[in-house]
């Protein structure tokens, strides 16, 4: 049986019309501390079904540190190129999983990787993932750029820029940027909008510099906020004010 969502969300009018939306591996794991939670993979999923039914054209990078981290294994003693190249293949295995779960909501996806592996995924080719968002299905990327030494952020601003999307929203784990990690500090400061030069001068950790200093060159926004809030990604979408959102001066 398919699930459905709100017809309600039919009705909405979006701010965006063309997203990309950054998720990272860890998202994919809930309160585990390896893999997969299917409870999890399936309510991301149903917030992205009930976006794309507004209409609303969605590219996905997903990291694959719910796998394994290429940067961890090579701090450990592994060669840093095998271990970036064996990350990729992780990402290519949650795009898989997030497939899955999304086609159980009505929705059409392609999986279109940076590394050729037909039998898996179509390769990315820029005009066809391309063609694939005008025809109203989602597009996963995996593989990152196809590159060691390069993270999923700078792969997420590389193949935002590509697709002419309006911005990066990249869901985490906590309300937004911070000048200090919550967790560990109960007097952190939230910062509800920042300039690139803000992200840099500040180091904070709200995308690698490569991939701020792309958005920055492209005039991207980039919108960080709280994936694990049931109707977020949603509000974002609406243009409400959630999280924090990095822009030009």
């Amino acid at each position: 049986m398919v699930a459905k969502v709100s017809e309600s969300s039919e009705l909405a009018k979006p701010a965006y019309k063309r997203i990309l939306l950054k998720l990272s591996g860890e998202a994919l794991m809930g309160n585990a501390k390896l893999g997969i939670d299917p409870q999890v993979v399936d309510q991301i999923s149903r917030e992205i079904s009930e976006v794309a039914h507004m209409g609303v054209q969605i590219g996905i990078i997903i990291g694959g540190g719910n796998i394994f981290r290429g940067l961890s294994a090579s701090a450990r003693g592994m060669d840093r190129v095998t271990a970036d190249y064996m990350g990729m293949l992780a990402t290519v295995i949650n795009a898989l999983a997030l497939q899955d779960y999304l086609e159980r909501y009505d929705l059409e996806t392609r999986v279109m990787t940076a590394i050729k592996m037909e039998e898996l995924a179509e390769p990315f080719i820029r005009r066809r993932a391309i063609s694939h968002l005008g025809k109203g299905k989602v597009v996963i990327f995996g593989a990152g750029t196809g590159n060691p030494y390069f993270t999923t952020d700078t792969a997420a601003a590389l193949r935002a820029i590509e697709i002419e999307a309006n911005a990066i929203f990249k869901g985490t784990k906590v309300d937004g940027v911070y000048d200090k990690d919550p967790a560990l500090h109960p007097d952190a400061v939230l910062f509800n909008e920042l300039t690139y030069m803000d992200v840099v001068r500040k180091r904070l950790r709200v995308m690698d510099a490569t991939a701020v200093t792309l958005c920055m060159e492209n005039q991207l926004p980039i919108v960080v906020f709280n994936l694990r809030t049931s109707g977020n990604l949603k509000k974002v979408v609406l243009g409400e004010s959630i999280g924090t959102k990095v822009i030009g001066d």
